[in-house]
Order: C-alpha cells, then structure tokens, then sequence
C-alpha cells in the first residue's frame, strides 16, 4: 500500500482546482448567450439583406429582418465585450475545517 505524500496532495488539489475554474469559464452562459446571439444575427440579417420587395411591403416598408439581425448582433457583441471586460473570478478556496470541540 503507497502512502501519498502532503507534497503529492497539494499538488493534484492544484490540478483539479485549475481544471475546475477553466470548466467553469468554458460555460460561463454568458459566451454561450452572446455566441448564440452573434450566430442568429448574423443569419437574421442574412435574410434581411436578401429580402425581396414584397417581403418589405409586408412590414409597412420597414426591413425588419435587417433590424432584428442588427440588435441581435449588437446584443451577443454586448455580452461577449462584458465576458471579456469582466471575466468570472475564480473560485475561491473552500475554508480550512474548523477544529472540532475537545
């Protein structure tokens, strides 16, 4: 039977706290919100672009595709800027085990 040094311990608490704050920034929902948002804007707008004549008369002569792909955008650019600016902390340590009563 091997015995794990402290040395050993700490070194894969390390390892693992590591790992767990990078899982945690990969789904930060703000990435996933503003990525979402990004891709649906791009192709919103897409269809705002290539909208024909009759599709523009049916919205009272408004490009509403073009518009809706543009705030859409705007709004996964936002969430994206405030992921960047703003970063998750990391978590912080879990506290030291308090002395039990004697």
């Amino acid at each position: 039977m091997s015995e794990y040094s402290e040395h050993d311990v700490q070194r894969q608490v390390t390892e693992l706290e590591g790992k767990s704050a990078t899982a945690a920034r990969i789904f930060d929902l703000r990435r996933i919100i503003g990525g979402l948002f990004l891709l649906y804007g791009v192709i919103v707008m897409i269809a705002g672009l290539t909208a024909s004549d009759a599709d523009i008369a049916k919205a009272q002569g408004v490009n509403i595709n073009l518009w809706t792909g543009l705030g859409m955008l705007l709004l996964g650019l936002f969430f994206l800027a405030w992921l960047k600016l703003r970063p998750m902390a990391p978590p912080s340590p879990p506290e030291a085990e308090e002395k039990t009563s004697e």
